[in-house]
């Protein structure tokens, strides 16, 4: 609207040839506002951006704004390249939209920062290291208030005895009350961990551990894979974690972040919407076919048509994923969770030639259309058989860090699970996709996918 007056009220331009009708205005208002939100949430500019820096978000904002700019110019004005006030407007235009944004975000960010100060939003906080490392990490925390955590557990490893080290040294010793002053809650075992997450609902965790210890940062690491937590290290261990970590300042105090997001925001987005686009046609075009499957297992066999098993996904949050029935029912009432094997003698005769085609996934499109799923990810597995992989397989709980999808590179480069060492195997590749993750990757996977499916290739 700024723009509007300036050109057609204020006169700051050279004289337009027509004012434009009020109500295309408003409408070209209506279309610019769509425009600029979808490509702000696009770009992730509605991720929470908690104690951040004002000046990071103003630049990741230029960008967005710049590249915005960039697009409606060769919509609308590319034939008019050559002439100046058409420029003059886009930039007029541009300072106007960033300028405005920019003053209401940095205005939000503001009022945020206040609220923290006042003690307002903050963020639950468990630290995670040895007595002395914890103690001083306390102390740096509390000197940076605007950090906005709030210290509310203390994990304090036991250091392992070697043949130079002191048998008469406690480290959970607590002798300075620090941490106890805060009133925080502290427990001496690593493998109390994620249950400690979730009894103090913890957002964030800050690991406090020596040069030394590296066996003990990949531990933590797995412990809190799955959850849904922001992990930050002191900096002396930018060295062990390589490219898994970002440096990060909160008002002065030196963080590192692990294990960061993935994807890049603009990705994730066209992913999302992928997933939405790809699940709702497939469910309205083909509802025809679905009626007739639905149809057809109710009448080869007994039982409902659709098979609904509880499931881990993304943080370890279980949900109900759907699948058209392909054994008889209750087939495992006798041997409780077991896998599936190629010739499996629970297999109804229908549903045999639906798991050839893979149409026996077709329900999970649901899940994918309400968020529980994604086309591609890691397959996600049932409690019974988390619990068992995550004690067994290292680092297997980092598969819950993305959505689980129906398909995923695992699936189109290994065979069905029939042994731990097809799971093994299968998790390698479902820690290469997520540290690969790419929108590129997921096409890649998609069309192997269907070419399996039209060779009758599955099991």
């Amino acid at each position: 609207m700024i723009w509007y007056w300036a050109r057609f009220s204020w006169g700051w331009f050279s004289d337009p040839v027509f004012a434009p009708d009020t109500r295309f205005v408003w409408a070209l208002v209506a279309l610019l506002t769509i425009f600029w939100l979808v490509l702000f949430l696009f770009y992730g500019m509605y991720r929470e951006r908690y104690a951040a820096s004002r000046f990071d978000e103003l630049i990741s904002l230029a960008k967005v704004v710049t590249f915005g700019i960039l697009v409606l110019f060769f919509l609308l004005f590319i034939e008019s390249l050559d002439a100046y006030s058409a420029r003059t407007n886009l930039v007029f235009y541009f300072a106007a939209v960033f300028v405005l944004v920019a003053t209401g975000r940095v205005l939000v960010r503001s009022v945020q920062k206040l609220l923290i100060l006042k003690g307002y939003g903050l963020h639950r906080t468990l630290i995670v290291g040895w007595s002395d490392m914890l103690d001083q990490l306390y102390e740096e925390v509390a000197r940076y208030p605007e950090a906005g955590l709030d210290i509310v557990g203390a994990l304090r490893l036991r250091r392992e005895t070697t043949a130079h080290s002191d048998p008469n040294n406690d480290p959970i010793n607590t002798e300075d009350g620090l941490l106890p002053q805060n009133g925080s809650k502290e427990l001496s075992s690593i493998q109390e961990l994620p249950q400690l997450i979730d009894d103090l609902e913890i957002q964030d965790v800050l690991i406090a551990l020596g040069a030394d210890d590296g066996g003990s940062l990949m531990e933590v690491l797995r412990l809190c894979d799955g959850k849904s937590v922001s992990l930050k290290l002191v900096p002396d261990f930018y060295t062990l974690i390589g490219g898994m970590a970002r440096t990060e300042h909160m008002y002065g105090l030196p963080l590192i972040e692990v294990l960061p997001e993935p994807m890049q925001a603009w990705e994730e987005s066209l992913k999302r919407l992928m997933d939405l686009v790809i699940s709702g046609t497939v469910l309205v075009v083909g509802l025809p076919l679905w009626i007739v499957i639905d149809f057809m297992v109710r009448l080869t066999s007994s039982g409902p048509s659709i098979y609904r098993q509880h499931r881990v996904g993304q943080h370890g949050r279980e949900f109900v994923m759907y699948k058209y029935r392909t054994m008889r029912i209750n087939a495992e009432a006798e041997t409780g969770p077991v896998w599936a094997s190629e010739d499996d003698p629970r297999y109804t005769r229908f549903g045999r030639w639906l798991r050839k085609w893979r149409i026996d996934e077709i329900p999970q499109m649901w899940n994918v259309f309400k968020g529980d799923m994604s086309l591609v990810g890691p397959r996600p597995e049932r409690p019974f058989f988390v619990a068992k992989f995550s004690s067994q397989i290292p680092l297997y709980s980092r598969r819950h860090r993305v959505k689980p999808g129906i398909t995923g590179w695992a699936q189109v480069k290994w065979r069905y699970d029939s042994n731990l060492d097809d799971v093994r195997q299968k998790v390698k590749y479902d820690l290469f996709y997520i540290e690969n993750m790419s929108f590129k990757r997921d096409l890649q996977i998609l069309f192997r996918t269907v070419y399996t499916a039209i060779r009758g290739a599955g099991r």
